[in-house]
């Protein structure tokens, strides 16, 4: 599969991920309980796998993998701080998107889910991939 094409898939993946996950929390009220719970941050946590995979489009897919688990731990774990400034901008609505509000440990396991699922998929869905993307 050619790269502008790769980019083009993911991009999309991306932008499916972002209104999936919107909407579990707009409508969250109407999901079974559990999915309202953990659907969103898993889904933010696909979301993040799939924008590595258009940064990376050339990279193996594991490197993906680990990236996108750095960044969303990395992320969960910088509400354990909690600085005027940053609060700040966890009030705003993209900073709470995109930082969070509070540390969960729970998060992390959702986070694990959404990203393991999206390799997984990435990785058994288009098995024209050559095995060294794996």
């Amino acid at each position: 599969m050619n790269v502008m094409r790769s980019k083009m898939i993911y991009s999309s993946a991306v932008l499916l991920a972002m209104i999936m996950g919107l909407g579990s929390r707009a409508f969250g009220e109407r999901l079974p309980p559990f999915a309202a719970s953990h659907l969103g941050d898993a889904l933010w946590a696909s979301m993040i796998y799939f924008a590595c995979r258009v940064l990376f489009t050339r990279k193996p897919l594991w490197q993906s993998l680990l990236l996108s688990l750095c960044f969303s731990f990395g992320i969960e774990f910088s509400q354990l701080y909690q600085g005027e400034w940053i609060n700040g901008l966890r009030t705003t609505r993209a900073g709470g998107l995109i930082l969070g509000k509070g540390f969960l440990w729970i998060d992390l396991l959702r986070y694990t889910v959404g990203i393991v699922f999206s390799y997984a998929l990435d990785r058994f869905c288009w098995p024209q991939k050559s095995n060294n993307d794996a």
